[in-house]
């Protein structure tokens, strides 16, 4: 395993990568040092970079090789929540819907909180059928930032388009 922490708008990001690409970002940086540079190993360094351009608004898709792990349902919430646009919401009954499985809306919410890459598998973008913003690893704060930020690029970019 390769660790590296990167510093971002929304405070910092401790990234974790296998032989076979990023497993695992985590808002709580762990409280030693970690002994990994980023720039030492190729899928941590292209995921910070990434993620920096994210940040800066200059990506709205990941390229990453990804190492995910999960059930075959949470794959699939998985494979659902990296198909919302940037800068657009889908609520858990929508993915649910997406699923074929109307009743798993809490099932849904269930995968969101083992989801192990937010912003890489965006699930900051799923909220409550009510529009409400609900549960995210990082807090409601970084959910709504998160948000936010994806939403005042996305409209600059319409607005150059017209």
């Amino acid at each position: 395993m390769y660790h590296c922490l990167l510093k971002t708008a929304i405070g910092p990001l401790a990234l974790s990568a296998s032989d076979v690409g990023l497993c695992q970002i985590s808002f709580d940086p762990p409280k030693e040092p970690l002994d990994e540079p980023k720039r030492q190993n190729p899928i941590l360094k292209q995921a910070c970079q990434e993620l920096e351009e994210y940040f800066l608004g200059q990506r709205e898709q990941f390229s990453v090789a990804l190492d995910v792990t999960g059930s075959d349902f949470q794959m699939k919430v998985y494979q659902q929540l990296r198909q919302i646009p940037y800068g657009q919401t889908r609520s858990y009954k929508e993915i649910a819907q997406a699923l074929n499985k109307p009743g798993a809306s809490r099932a849904v919410g269930m995968a969101n909180n083992k989801n192990r890459l937010p912003i890489i598998i965006p699930c900051h973008r799923v909220i409550g059928s009510n529009g409400q913003l609900v549960g995210f690893a990082g807090g409601l704060g970084v959910k709504q930032q998160l948000l936010e930020l994806e939403r005042s690029y996305s409209r600059s970019a319409q607005s150059i388009a017209v």
